[in-house]
């Protein structure tokens, strides 16, 4: 049990490393929370900051998670701990949401869960991706895709008979990203919520 607490605290800090946050203020010299969206995530780099530096962010956002699954998990021993790489890769989102080092004010977890399930479950991770993409295409709403992608999450464990304890832990992740979203889904039904290519 000890071993998985410290594996889960390493994975929340490992997440809470404010990527975009510190790219935008390199680059442009100004808080990302106090512009755009105020959301530090790749979303809002890329409205500040333009496309390339999204993708950036994005990359690094997504390398949080994976570093949770691949480098810190597999120092939790795993018969007792089925679920622990998903269970780390979690606790970065949540570093990523909540950031200790941004007085917990930060994204909204959707790249670091890409990095996280394509380490952990690669086939619900491209799937996730797959949904994203879709919904973005269909209406060019980086909210409506994430979404959709979250909720995806926990159907398809379902559908692929994954564990029970990764289940739990895939919709708990779904959960988290819709909630946090609540912003947009606001703005979505006051019709403000903007589209791809909008600047802010």
């Amino acid at each position: 049990m000890t071993s998985l607490i410290i594996a889960l605290l390493g994975s929340y800090l490992i997440g809470s490393f404010p990527s975009g946050f510190l790219l935008v203020k390199w680059l442009k010299r100004v808080d990302l929370r106090t512009v755009g969206s105020g959301n530090i995530g790749a979303t809002n780099v890329g409205r500040v900051a333009g496309i390339w530096a999204s993708a950036v962010v994005f990359v690094m956002d997504a390398a949080k998670g994976g570093i949770a699954v691949f480098v810190i998990a597999p120092y939790v021993p795993p018969s007792p701990y089925p679920g622990a790489a998903f269970a780390c890769g979690l606790a970065a989102v949540l570093g990523h949401m909540f950031p200790l080092f941004l007085s917990f004010k930060g994204g909204k977890g959707v790249a670091t869960t890409v990095g996280v399930l394509l380490s952990a479950m690669p086939l619900v991770g491209i799937i996730y991706l797959l949904v994203w993409a879709a919904c973005l295409m269909l209406w060019r709403y980086v909210s409506v895709g994430s979404m959709a992608a979250a909720v995806s999450i926990p159907l398809v464990q379902l559908a692929l008979r994954r564990s029970a304890a990764e289940t739990c832990l895939g919709l708990s992740l779904a959960l988290l990203i819709v909630l946090r979203h609540g912003a947009n889904i606001e703005r979505l039904r006051q019709g403000t919520e903007p589209r791809v290519g909008h600047r802010y």
